[in-house]
């Protein structure tokens, strides 16, 4: 992958968590959101949004169902924030990898108390 490449999903990436931080006032996004990774096409048009969210199984599914409707205004954001020829259609994807690590973290410490 070239270097403008990922500096391009690093910076998304970036104004993204930004953007929900800070700019998205539903009620259906939880505290705890984290932005895990991001993937554009070479040629911009796409990008899938890994987010990572903690909590219960209908929280996440109401936070996911959050960002897939905010999708058009963090898309709208991202075009005014970052200098692109092309803002990438944006696609978020749920990512379990951070709860994951906790529940394992979890197993590792009962094992060895």
């Amino acid at each position: 992958m070239k270097t403008r490449h990922i500096r391009i999903n690093d910076e998304i990436a970036r104004v993204t968590a930004n953007l929900i931080r800070s700019e998205l006032s539903d009620p259906r996004i939880g505290t705890i959101v984290s932005v895990t990774k991001t993937e554009t096409t070479t040629d911009l048009k796409n990008c899938k949004i890994w987010v990572s969210i903690l909590g219960e199984q209908q929280q996440q599914d109401e936070t996911m169902e959050a960002l897939s409707k905010a999708a058009g205004f963090i898309r709208r954001r991202i075009a005014e924030i970052i200098n692109l020829r092309q803002t990438p259609e944006i696609k978020f994807i749920f990512d379990d990898s951070i709860e994951h690590g906790i529940r394992m973290r979890k197993l590792i410490e009962s094992v060895n108390t």
